[in-house]
């Protein structure tokens, strides 16, 4: 048997600021954009070269769901970002005004530091050791 996690919805207040936020500041690429009705659109977008999962950018519909947004780890990170070079991405994303709430730190399964999207979600951006390098292909 074999399964996966195709996508991973992240609740958001606009399409269109979290499309440019994705594309324009961590440089994902977006993969789709299909109006499903007035209200409702199907978007996708991932990090270059993402073969597994992608984040589906799904507009909040009512109260309930706009309570989430930016809190849908509670505080905890939510999401990570593994890279294939930790101190590019890291430079560029500083350039680029991402708000880092723990700086970069060396531990035994790589280089990271905590950050968070344009709502407020805590992301890892991760840079894996060389023994872990392996899980940037998997």
């Amino acid at each position: 048997m074999k399964q996966k996690i195709a996508h991973i919805a992240l609740v958001v207040k606009d399409y269109d600021e979290a499309i440019a936020f994705y594309t324009k500041k961590l440089d994902f690429i977006l993969l789709e954009d299909t109006i499903l009705s007035e209200e409702k659109r199907w978007v996708l977008v991932a990090p270059p070269g993402a073969k597994e999962s992608c984040l589906l950018l799904a507009k909040a519909a009512n109260e309930e769901q706009r309570k989430s947004i930016g809190n849908q780890a509670g505080g905890r990170v939510f999401l990570f970002l593994f890279t294939d070079d930790f101190w590019r991405d890291y430079n560029k994303m500083v350039d680029r005004n991402i708000k880092f709430l723990r700086p970069p730190k060396e531990e035994e399964y790589g280089t990271v530091a905590v950050f968070e999207d344009l709502y407020g979600n805590q992301w890892d951006l991760l840079g894996p050791s060389k023994i872990n390098k392996g899980l940037l292909s998997k």
